[in-house]
């Protein structure tokens, strides 16, 4: 979230209630401690919008889908994706999800081919292999860190797609440098304090490390694919052809970009995805078992294919109640570039907005016992019956994520294929499980689990 100076409104204005913060800290003392805490805290004692103070800037918390969707559709033109901080954008640069513009709209346009559903087939195909060999690793009564292989499954996966594989021993130095990279920008105070950000600690310094290290193998393939040409048929050898309007390609800052881009991005959400669809799986038995049903009956003892995807419609739901749940992209924020107005309120020109998919997806007003994880909501079309913004685990509007149905199938594809064969135990001490809130929601632990072959 940026701070730019706000522009000042008069005085007269009625301004949205809030909590009382401290003097000249304003609020950030409580949102640093226990963000989710907090939010929740506003969203039951303030209503669907909330007034927070940081030092002297203030930050709109929009509780409701109305005012989402005047923010990411209606008046999208009255807002910007913010600063995320030098430190965020060292990672992924000017790609997608930090671009504005003009530039953005080149962008999306150039890579928006590469995310078409006809392709889907070889992705998902690709996705059950790589899958089905971490299982060759797993063995009955072993004990898994569940997140750690789901993490470094949906890299593998991301870097076959993006490479054709081609990443000889490097993988490890990808999955480091990708770890340290979020790690330094997962910290509540650098999400909403970004000017923070410039001062150099050694995690810092070990993040600029990494980072060289992760833009040495990017440049390094992306030079040497330019010099040997060829299609691949991978995504970067799409992105090395495609042409915008006037006939210009890609430079490699664009490509490092770009790639960057989705190296994290699908390697950090679809792996936090799937860790908590296992927690919750391990923690509802009944829901398991209905899940093992339809692999049964859908697919008997053969792998799934992306072609299985209609016949796995309670795979599908297990997955949207865990997105629902813990979101990995649990909040969205953006900048206030012109003064309008939400629900009767001003907004000033340099404000911050938060939108919080954690809050709205767990309010009694759209969902039923919300904090339950209840897979079967989602029969009927749930999602169509719902306002357009109560259930927004991707992001919506123009911004939306361009990966959105390439992480959905990604992940049913993942879960369905183990499902199969494992059965996964949390072990104790399971009750400390709990989100952890930074730049994405990750459980605070590796979620140590026991397998047990079917």
């Amino acid at each position: 979230m940026s701070f730019v100076s706000q522009t000042p409104i008069s005085s007269s204005v009625r301004y949205p209630p809030g909590p009382k913060g401290y003097p000249i800290l304003g609020n950030l003392p409580e949102l640093y401690r226990d963000p989710l805490g907090f939010l929740n805290r506003c969203n039951r004692n303030y209503g669907d919008i909330i007034r927070v103070q940081l030092f002297k800037d203030f930050v709109y918390i929009l509780n409701h889908p109305d005012y989402i969707e005047e923010v990411l559709v209606k008046k999208s033109n009255k807002f910007a994706k913010p600063d995320f901080g030098n430190i965020f954008r060292l990672i992924v640069g000017n790609g997608l999800v930090t671009s504005e513009g003009n530039f953005w709209h080149r962008q999306r346009q150039l890579i928006q081919p590469s995310f078409h559903r006809q392709r889907f087939a070889n992705y998902g195909e690709l996705m059950v292999a790589y899958t089905t060999h971490l299982l060759t690793t797993w063995q009955d009564g072993q004990t898994r860190y569940i997140y750690q292989d789901m993490k470094r499954l949906a890299l593998e996966t991301i870097t076959k797609i993006l490479f054709q594989g081609n990443m000889p021993n490097k993988e490890d130095d990808v999955e480091t440098a990708i770890e340290v990279s979020i790690k330094c920008f997962d910290r509540a105070d650098s999400l909403f304090f970004s000017p923070l950000s410039w001062f150099p600690t050694p995690t810092k310094l070990h993040f600029h490390k990494a980072l060289q290290r992760l833009d040495a193998i990017v440049y390094s393939i992306i030079q040497r694919r330019r010099i040997t040409g060829g299609d691949r048929e991978d995504l970067l050898s799409m992105f090395l052809y495609i042409q915008d309007a006037n006939g210009i390609c890609m430079t490699d800052k664009e490509l490092r970009d770009e790639v960057m881009t989705l190296l994290v991005a699908g390697s950090e959400t679809v792996s936090i995805a799937l860790s908590w669809t296992w927690y919750l799986l391990s923690q509802h038995p009944e829901v398991e078992a209905k899940l093992t049903a339809e692999l049964q009956t859908s697919l008997g003892n053969r792998k799934p294919t992306p072609a299985d995807l209609p016949q796995l419609r309670y795979a599908e739901m297990v997955v949207m109640e865990s997105l629902r749940l813990y979101p990995p992209t649990w909040f969205l924020s953006r900048t206030v570039v012109s003064e309008c107005e939400i629900a009767g309120y001003p907004l000033p020109a340099g404000g911050s907005v938060l939108l919080c998919p954690w809050m709205i997806h767990r309010d009694h007003r759209f969902f039923e016992e919300p904090e339950i994880f209840t897979p079967e909501r989602w029969a009927n079309d749930l999602v169509k019956r719902l306002p357009k913004f109560a259930y927004f685990p991707f992001g919506g509007g123009a911004r939306g994520c361009i990966g959105k149905y390439f992480a959905m199938m990604q992940a049913v594809l993942v879960l369905a294929t183990i499902a199969q064969k494992f059965r996964l135990t949390l072990l104790p001490p399971s009750h400390r499980v709990k989100p952890l809130p930074g730049l994405t929601l990750r459980p605070n632990s590796g979620l140590k689990m026991l397998l047990t072959k079917r």
